[in-house]
């Protein structure tokens, strides 16, 4: 519940008619204030005790489904997967092996060049020298998210300097064009829709003004990106239109994407499937067309200000 993606589902949840549990690490994540949500501060994903304090959580308060807001969650939360079906908690992920292609960008890479689909060509630290004279790319962490500690760079000893200090790092060559994100509902049958918008303004790995496209060549390769790594439910696949109008996939996140209330004021009900697949419903796909040309912008708004002790009592769920 700190971040885009969690914050965006929580509202459009809420519109539908359900109670949330917004659960984060941080007292002072910002979902916690979102109305009629009942707050829960639980360890980071890597702390061991994450899977105890979540499963009590869900018994608890009587979770029918956790849906991850960041991909952090969802390597413990597959480990889980046996133990939540026991308590009768729905969980929609693909199975381990395509989590970990989606999550570790180095075999995604791999997989999608296997299956003849373009992607930045990727290259491990110590394969650096590999790279071409007078590449530019880009240093990221391996199993990354949201920007962080992503680095551009034109020369390749910088590059090999910068693999010093990223945690767990590949390089990139970097892509130019029309960058965009791509919502997508696949369902238990590997049938997907699709939505596709342009990221038209990205600000800190975030779309500030986004517009609907539609485009046969793009939607064709994300269908196929889809299929090579086996998604399954609620994910984005992210890419560019080059200048020379072809089409390179960049990366897959198996989670809602941040700027997905456009696919929504599109016409897509994108979460209202999603919910039907989540308990085990048909996805009505027909639900998930849309209208190209619709845009909208994101800004950066002050949600609130006060006392820590207030919303240290909220998340504890005392009376403030």
């Amino acid at each position: 519940m700190g971040a885009n993606p969690g914050f965006g589902l929580t509202r459009s949840l809420t519109r539908l008619g359900h109670k949330i549990i917004a659960a984060d690490a941080n007292p002072l994540a910002p979902g916690f204030l979102l109305p009629g949500v009942v707050p829960q501060v639980i360890p980071l994903a890597t702390e061991p005790d994450y899977p105890s304090a979540l499963a009590k959580i869900c018994r608890d308060l009587a979770v029918d489904a956790v849906v991850a807001g960041i991909e952090n969650d969802i390597p413990p939360l597959l480990t889980m997967r046996s133990q939540l079906d026991a308590d009768g908690v729905r969980l929609w992920l693909p199975d381990a092996e395509s989590v970990r292609s989606c999550i570790d960008k180095a075999a995604f890479h791999e997989v999608l060049t296997e299956h003849g689909i373009a992607t930045p060509r990727t290259w491990r630290p110590e394969a650096i020298g590999q790279v071409p004279d007078g590449t530019r790319l880009v240093v990221k962490p391996r199993r990354g998210h949201g920007a962080q500690s992503v680095h551009f760079v034109d020369r390749r000893d910088h590059a090999r300097v910068l693999c010093e200090f990223v945690p767990e790092p590949v390089v990139q060559e970097r892509v130019y064009g029309s960058e965009f994100t791509t919502d997508c509902l696949v369902d238990d049958t590997g049938r997907a829709s699709v939505i596709l918008r342009r990221r038209d303004l990205v600000k800190a790995g975030l779309a500030a003004v986004s517009t609907t496209f539609d485009d046969a060549a793009v939607r064709d390769l994300v269908v196929q990106t889809l299929g090579a790594v086996r998604a399954r439910g609620l994910c984005c696949v992210q890419g560019f239109i080059r200048d020379d109008g072809s089409v390179t996939i960049t990366e897959l996140n198996v989670r809602v994407a941040g700027g997905f209330p456009l696919a929504e004021a599109a016409g897509a009900d994108l979460v209202g499937q999603m919910v039907n697949g989540l308990f085990g419903l048909p996805v009505d796909h027909t639900r998930l067309t849309y209208r190209a040309g619709v845009f909208l912008t994101n800004y950066v708004e002050t949600l609130a200000v006060g006392d820590t002790a207030e919303l240290a009592a909220i998340a504890k769920g005392e009376p403030s």
